[in-house]
């Protein structure tokens, strides 16, 4: 087993894998169930397999579909049960693998799941002449983290964004208060700075004209 090569050389400390060797399955069955299981969650994938092996939901075929029945909905496909058992039965061991690394079981995805031809011996007894099915399916599970839902934390609500209009329309309401403010201190130091009562200079003016009177000359006769 520890020289046996992944297809996949992505390592990673959230990552579990598993591998099946010589399992007595068809290869070309366990391709289409491959490309079937290929992305989804453990949880996704397990109910695929539950259904194919009931008989409630085929499996689609992408590749060897030659003279094959289509089904609803689906296309041309079919219940490969023996199959869908023996991968059914990896998946559930891979998450045993992850369990013990420490990941979360419920946040598993297969990233990758393939299977290869393997060595096929030969039949014995009323079926000699014939070579039995063998294959290798190899699965690696990475734990995906989960997109946290946007809620309150702890009772505090959340800063709702305002849109760009209105956060414009506030820019301008602030701009015309400071334009305001500065026109009326304008106004208020303006008027501190108004002329003196018209009484006074007219006194002051009366006062400059006996001086110039008492300041001229007798003239003589």
């Amino acid at each position: 087993m520890s020289n046996f090569k992944y297809a996949a050389k992505e390592a990673n400390e959230h990552m579990a894998k598993g591998v099946g060797r010589d399992l007595p399955i068809s290869t070309k069955h366990s391709v289409n169930i491959c490309g079937a299981l290929r992305g989804k969650r453990t949880e996704r994938a397990k109910k695929i397999l539950e259904d194919a092996i009931g008989l409630k939901k085929a499996i689609p075929y992408k590749r060897y579909f030659k003279d094959l029945a289509h089904k609803t909905k689906i296309g041309p496909g079919r219940f490969p049960v023996k199959a869908s058992e023996e991968i059914l039965r990896l998946i559930k061991s891979i998450e045993a693998n992850a369990q013990v690394k420490g990941l979360n079981t419920t946040n598993l995805v297969i990233k990758h799941i393939s299977s290869h031809l393997a060595s096929r011996p030969w039949h014995s007894g009323r079926h000699r002449g014939r070579k039995a099915k063998r294959s290798h399916i190899q699965i690696i599970v990475e734990e995906v983290k989960v997109k946290e839902s946007k809620k309150d934390v702890k009772g505090v609500p959340e800063k709702k964004e305002q849109p760009k209009a209105e956060i414009k329309t506030k820019e301008v309401k602030t701009v015309e208060n400071k334009t305001n403010d500065t026109q009326k201190v304008k106004t208020e130091e303006i008027g501190s700075k108004a002329p003196k009562s018209t009484e006074h200079s007219s006194e002051e003016k009366s006062e400059k004209k006996e001086v110039k009177k008492q300041e001229k000359p007798e003239t003589k006769k």
